[in-house]
């Protein structure tokens, strides 16, 4: 096997933990409104959908809204997708985080139904279409850039740090919400004060294209790509790489349901559910989750660290297999209406989604080669979260309603966690601590160099493993 140690890619370690809070601040700006839509959506349905009678309705109708602008995230993915692999990871980064910013500035300027009528739920809905239009080529974009500046050995520990953004950008807003409940009283934020953290976004954006702009582009995509023409580059069409690397978007697009559905089941139902079902007041929710959300951070950390140790694959079937046996639990739990059982049953839900946390981001983009890597994530992620995602808050709350049974979204979790982990179990190779697909190794120190080119083989698995097939 030929092996050009000329070729391994050596990292500063210094400049891929600025790689990962640049990357971190902008996915902490998109799940900052996000979260806000989420902790604001009684608020919201009562502002934007007041034609409707029915509470629960008016509920349904805004997470509808929330759900539809997630049809936009595969067309964002298709086409940052492809200027991702063609000019570069950076210019994506930069573009959508600028798009975030402007259509949450323009949520909180939007005049509500009994100012305009029927124009203020679209102009809702053009604005949450920005936004998923923008998020497509967000998110894989950061995990891609992370995963292409991180040495092997360290991917999922780094990777972690996005999933890390995207709770304090919950936090952030989850705070936001928390102290304008305390702060002012019903008539005036439902008057006014919902505007407040969403033109606050504004702000929190151009920060993040600060810390953005002055990245540079990735080591892998410089060594692999620079060199490659446009025909190259451009050659394979993606039904091309959904019928040569059908088995990798399968696996792929299974674990990104499994993680979003666990997601936004807790960080986005989770409050409207606590205070619709449960009876719980926004102020007591938007506390409770926000606690929980802040001992996530340092689990998706430890899961990350975890995770390059004893593998992604290990971790994963620890979170699926625990979802799998105490979703039901969890939900009981919740709905016994004691502070006690409810933090309770919400702590073991974001331990597990934990697991994920602190793996996913970093072992996504392992599934597929460099040339194809950032399209093919950013479709496969989004058409995902665009089917399973962004329709879980919609799902949970048409389940409750539609059979009367509070349990109804944890029987939705335990079904999908099973699904995953007999997948995860049958389908999916560890790809913790190897090398990128299409990858010379990517390594942090002197001896981390020496050892790679000592076992070229083990540093290449990706080589071998096409040999052999």
């Amino acid at each position: 096997m030929k092996f050009n140690k000329k070729k391994i890619n050596v990292v500063d370690i210094k400049k891929a933990r600025k790689s990962v809070f640049a990357t971190g601040v902008g996915n902490a700006m998109e799940w900052y409104d996000f979260g806000l839509y989420s902790y604001l959506a009684v608020i919201i349905s009562q502002n934007f959908f007041s034609a409707v009678k029915n509470d629960e309705l008016k509920l349904v109708f805004t997470f509808a809204t929330f759900a539809i602008a997630f049809l936009m995230r595969p067309l964002g993915g298709v086409i940052f997708g492809k200027i991702g692999d063609k000019l570069g990871r950076k210019v994506v980064l930069t573009t959508t985080i600028i798009l975030m910013a402007l259509s949450t500035l323009l949520i909180g300027l939007l005049p509500t139904y009994g100012q305009i009528g029927i124009w203020a739920p679209i102009l809702l809905l053009i604005a949450r279409i920005i936004q998923g239009f923008s998020t497509g080529g967000e998110y894989a974009g950061a995990m891609v850039y992370i995963a292409e500046s991180s040495p092997d050995n360290k991917r999922n520990v780094l990777g972690s740090g996005l999933e890390i953004g995207t709770l304090t950008g919950y936090i952030l807003a989850s705070l936001m919400a928390s102290l304008l409940f305390l702060l002012l009283s019903d008539d005036q934020m439902a008057s006014w004060g919902w505007r407040i953290p969403f033109l606050l976004g504004l702000p929190l954006g151009l920060i993040g294209f600060y810390l953005r702009s002055s990245l540079g582009e990735t080591p892998i995509f410089e060594n692999e790509l620079a060199d490659s023409n446009d025909d190259e580059v451009e050659e394979e069409s993606f039904f091309s790489i959904l019928k040569n690397h059908k088995k990798d978007v399968f696996v792929c697009f299974v674990a990104v349901a499994f993680f979003n559905i666990t997601n936004y089941m807790l960080l986005s139902y989770m409050p409207s559910y606590l205070n619709e079902i449960i009876g719980l007041s926004n102020t007591v929710g938007t506390v409770l989750i926000t606690v929980i959300m802040i001992l996530m951070v340092p689990l998706a950390f430890m899961f990350g660290k975890l995770s390059d140790k004893i593998g992604n694959k290990a971790v994963f079937l620890i979170g699926l297999g625990g979802l799998t046996l105490l979703s039901v639990l969890c939900f009981y739990l919740i709905n016994l209406n004691t502070l006690v059982f409810i933090s309770i049953g919400i702590l073991i839900l974001g331990f597990l989604l934990a697991s994920y946390e602190g793996t996913m981001p970093g072992t996504l983009p392992t599934m597929f080669y460099t040339d194809i890597r950032y399209r093919t994530l950013a479709v496969t992620f989004n058409v995902s979260v665009s089917l399973f995602g962004g329709t879980t808050p919609l799902v949970a709350t048409w389940l409750v309603h539609k059979t009367g049974n509070n349990l109804a979204p944890a029987f939705y979790l335990t079904i999908v966690s099973i699904i995953g982990f007999l997948v995860i179990l049958f389908f999916f190779t560890n790809t913790a601590g190897k090398s990128l697909k299409g990858s010379y190794p990517t390594v942090a120190s002197k001896s981390e160099f020496n050892e790679a080119v000592e076992n070229p083989k083990d540093a290449l698995w990706w080589q071998t493993e096409q040999t052999e097939k």
